[in-house]
């Protein structure tokens, strides 16, 4: 007996227990379930950015629209306002004609008489250039025939950023003819001025010289 016990081997440490078949495989279920996760999340975070972006674009687009179209009416706020200038001095230069007419000084003939009548000649001239109709640019422009064909078969964004260029062009287009009006009105202006110094002059060396 004895000798059989000395043959038994020795084991200092004790062997770790071998899982169960069920728990091994619930922990292989857990490890592969945080696994999807970690896996899952990111792809959820990249579906909501794009949104975010064209959500951002859009209100972009509109608020450009929205400024643009507010540039265009003050725009022609000032083409109405050149209007009202342009008819007081034509008021203006009539009331002025007509004194001269009534006093009878523009018939005598003196430097003070030609000097009225160039100068009335030049600022007729200078606001009839002004009255002439000009040719306005609108947007979009409905004699175009073709502009159903061209505009209809884009997207929303598509046709917002085009008619931002369309309204860009076309506010260049009429600026252009606004500063021609300016710049004949501001002419005017300064001739109807002259004119008023040298009545007041003839009036002066008439009557009193």
């Amino acid at each position: 007996m004895t000798a059989a016990v000395n043959f038994l081997p020795n084991t200092p440490h004790k062997l770790q227990d071998t899982p169960k078949p069920a728990e091994a495989k619930e922990n292989q279920a857990v490890e592969t379930a945080g696994e999807a996760r970690q896996s899952k999340a990111p792809e959820i975070q990249d579906s909501k950015t794009p949104e975010i972006r064209e959500n951002r674009s859009i209100s972009t687009l509109e608020l450009a629209a929205k400024d643009v179209r507010m540039v265009i009416e003050q725009q022609r706020e000032r083409g109405q306002t050149l209007t009202t200038k342009l008819n007081i001095l034509f008021v203006t230069n009539g009331a002025l004609l007509t004194s001269l007419i009534i006093s009878r000084l523009l018939f005598f003939l003196s430097p003070f008489s030609i000097a009225e009548i160039l100068g009335f000649l030049l600022n007729f001239t200078l606001l009839i250039s002004a009255f002439l109709p000009r040719q306005v640019a609108v947007s979009p422009n409905l004699e175009d025939k073709k502009f159903l064909e061209r505009y209809l078969v884009l997207s929303p964004e598509e046709y917002q950023l085009q008619m931002l260029v369309n309204l860009a062009e076309t506010y260049n287009a009429n600026r252009q003819r606004l500063e021609d009006v300016s710049l004949s009105l501001k002419y005017s202006a300064f001739v109807t001025w002259g004119i008023a110094i040298i009545l007041l002059m003839h009036v002066v060396a008439s009557y009193f010289v």
